[in-house]
């Protein structure tokens, strides 16, 4: 045999030096929870490993953040009074902007990433505001505008809308330009998926819808041409980074996400995928740290180049070691 390709398979330093895809610190995202709230820092049950932080302990995660080398994350808020119009969301003084305010001055280092949605604020969990049992689009995402406003002023540096409203980065990238942050990259979650890897996440932020689902905006999980519809718009409308979501189950979407748009392209590793791994591991079915590496390895492979996981000071230590990269 003249053509052996274990041949390039024989020693570590020879894997490492044909490996085709690369990660490095710089493309980990770590999302954090943050509440209403006094020296809070509180587990959350189905995300083991993963905690609720009021504002005063939420820079003890950051040091840990920072000092693992993980250099951004994603807030998301959990306010002490929830309303119709998710109110607590743009408030000058919510729980999201004073947070940003402590994060900046203690750790200004950090890049910080705002989540730009109305279910963790509204009285009924939905991501909008309501007429009968539908969410009204167009008023919903003057809201939402509003809202990636007040964020950016406390110290976001981007913001990343989730709420999947049409229109809505378009009314983003319009009033943020109109008030001098033209230059406040806006990370769109383009293609998200009404799935059921969410569950722990909606403990986690207590956001649980109460009637219904999200099916008639989060979209249908069958499809994928419209996934490309949503990636071209939001790019029509002024996204600078493209967001699939969830990672594991939609790596076909990544792939096509990469094809259909120069824009950079990131994946989210949701609280389902987190909760899955944890439970087995703790069940002694799996190694955890091997399949974290290999479900992360699985999304860059597929073409993401910005990885939301809620193991990243994990990742950040596997690079370290050399046992991925």
């Amino acid at each position: 045999m003249i053509k052996r390709p274990r041949r390039l398979r024989s020693k570590e330093p020879l894997r490492r030096m044909v490996r085709e895809t690369r990660i490095d610190k710089a493309s980990l995202i770590y999302p954090l929870f943050v509440r209403e709230g006094e020296k809070i820092r509180e587990e959350i049950p189905s995300m083991p490993g993963q905690y609720r932080y009021s504002v005063d302990r939420l820079p003890e995660e950051l040091e840990q953040v920072a000092k693992a080398g993980v250099p951004s994350v994603m807030l998301f808020g959990i306010p002490g009074e929830k309303d119709e119009q998710g109110s607590q969301a743009y408030a000058q003084d919510g729980i999201i902007q004073r947070a940003l305010r402590e994060a900046k001055r203690q750790f200004p280092e950090l890049y910080y990433i705002t989540d730009v949605c109305l279910c963790e604020y509204t009285s009924h969990g939905h991501c909008g505001l309501l007429r009968g049992q539908e969410v009204d689009n167009d008023p919903t995402i003057r809201l939402l505008a509003k809202t990636a406003l007040s964020q950016v002023q406390a110290g976001a540096d981007m913001v990343a809308p989730s709420d999947m409203m049409d229109g809505r980065v378009a009314a983003i990238r319009a009033l943020l330009d109109e008030k001098g942050y033209e230059n406040t990259p806006i990370m769109s979650y383009a293609v998200k998926y009404a799935s059921g890897f969410y569950a722990p996440f909606r403990d986690a932020a207590e956001s649980a819808p109460s009637f219904g689902d999200r099916s008639s905006y989060q979209m249908d999980y069958h499809n994928s041409r419209e996934g490309i519809r949503e990636v071209l718009l939001d790019e029509e409308e002024g996204a600078d980074i493209i967001m699939v979501k969830p990672a594991l189950a939609y790596l076909d979407m990544i792939t096509r996400v990469r094809e259909a748009t120069k824009l950079p392209v990131a994946a989210y590793s949701v609280s389902g995928e987190y909760a899955m791994i944890k439970a087995a591991a703790q069940k002694g079915w799996i190694q955890e740290d091997k399949i974290v590496c290999e479900t992360a390895v699985a999304a860059f492979r597929a073409g993401a180049q910005s990885y939301l996981t809620y193991y990243a000071k994990e990742l950040a230590g596997y690079l370290d070691e050399g046992r991925i990269g």
